[in-house]
């Protein structure tokens, strides 16, 4: 789970996550990553729109990309998503926002194992 960042409003979140575009973006790259280009031919936008947008998801730690070379040595990002679900949830006349995240074991273990060390020294 993810908390909302101190410096980050919900509103911010919900705005981002509201976003018709950012949502394109985010349910195509939550199928197999993308380029920019990739994305704006599947979602039909325009190339800064994309950009724009995967700027923002970034912000939010929504997307992750990795650069991809091309055989003749060109370099190029790939955008993916970098969560698995999002719950917004509204009690007591307040917003609450957790976003879940896939982790694989390794990673996992590793936090576990950080969290008891820190714990115990």
């Amino acid at each position: 789970m993810l908390p909302v960042a101190e410096d980050r409003t919900i509103e911010e979140i919900l705005d981002t996550i509201g976003d018709q575009n950012a949502r394109r973006i985010l349910a195509s790259i939550s199928r197999e990553p993308k380029s920019v280009k990739d994305l704006a031919a599947d979602c039909d936008l325009s190339l800064p729109t994309v950009y724009r947008r995967l700027e923002t998801l970034e912000e939010y730690d929504l997307v992750t990309d990795r650069t991809q070379v091309t055989e003749d040595g060109n370099q190029y990002k790939i955008y993916e998503s970098n969560f698995a679900s999002t719950v917004i949830a509204l009690q007591d006349d307040q917003y609450s926002v957790r976003i879940y995240r896939e982790e694989n074991l390794p990673d996992r273990f590793n936090q576990l194992w950080d969290d008891l060390h820190t714990e115990g020294g």
